[in-house]
């Protein structure tokens, strides 16, 4: 049964909770819960996540990262939480903090060995999403960030059915085909009546590293085209980086200063975002 007291959408839903299919743990209390969504794999769409979980907790905010990405699952490595754990207590999942004090939830943090696929069919995955929100103790949180599967499958259609969102942050790359499969997710997040807090558009340029100049590589679609006609705005550009690919591997704070500034950007955009849906 729907708690709207205890739901961090109440009042702004527009449903009876008579009518809502969403849950609640009674034992936390998450003021904000973003998802963050692309079209398509491979455009930074978990990377992006993780550097604004970062970017709340160093602005002072308690902040979670669920990792709703069951099948490919990126959030240990991108939190430095390689090879840790979570654990159960009391009948509830337990999710691993890391360095920042960011509480971290992933299929990863309970696997024996990073490399092993899932091989679930949508019911057990869609399961496991909806676990990671009423079965663990996330506490108090101002935010809680969700990494969710690229596409519109059963675990996106899951996670905004069933997980309270205060909004949607979309990922993309300036490509026509990439902003046409984007415009799906948009459109479902829309006809599911979710806000969208905006776009950040990842890979959008390069930096000259002589002159500083910003060199557009991709021959895409004008951005402003594409944001005026899905109604949504620009949260920000993340330029291609080796030192943002590498984050896995090389941690948050080796991404140049430049980057992190840019981020500091973004993750002020989505908070007035938010901020403007009362």
């Amino acid at each position: 049964m729907a708690d709207c007291d205890s739901c961090p959408s109440k009042g702004k839903c527009g449903n009876d909770s008579g009518q809502c299919g969403i849950e609640n743990n009674p034992l936390n209390k998450v003021k904000n819960i973003i998802g963050v969504m692309s079209g398509k794999g491979g455009v930074g769409k978990s990377t992006v996540s993780a550097l604004l979980a970062r970017e709340l907790a160093a602005k002072g905010f308690s902040v979670g990262l669920m990792d709703a990405d069951i099948t490919g699952p990126s959030a240990c490595r991108l939190m430095g939480l390689t090879g840790k754990r979570a654990y159960a207590q009391d009948d509830l999942i337990i999710p691993v903090e890391n360095e920042n004090g960011i509480k971290v939830l992933s299929l990863n943090l309970m696997l024996p060995d990073e490399n092993q696929p899932v091989i679930w069919r949508g019911s057990l995955l869609s399961g496991c999403v909806k676990q990671f929100w009423l079965e663990a103790l996330w506490g108090e949180l101002d935010y809680l960030i969700v990494d969710m599967p690229p596409g519109t499958g059963d675990i996106s259609l899951t996670v905004m059915q069933s997980i309270p969102l205060t909004g949607i942050v979309m990922v993309s790359v300036p490509q026509d085909m990439v902003n046409m499969i984007v415009s799906k997710s948009i459109n479902m997040t829309k006809m599911l009546n979710i806000p969208i807090l905006g776009l950040v558009e990842n890979m959008s340029y390069i930096i000259c590293p002589h002159c500083g100049e910003k060199i557009r590589i991709f021959s895409g679609e004008n951005t402003d085209d594409f944001l005026k006609e899905n109604g949504i705005e620009l949260l920000g550009e993340l330029p291609t980086d080796v030192t943002v690919s590498g984050m896995a591997d090389n941690g948050y704070y080796k991404v140049k200063e430049e980057i992190a500034q840019e981020f500091v950007s973004i993750t002020d955009n989505v908070i007035k975002a938010v901020e403007k849906l009362g």
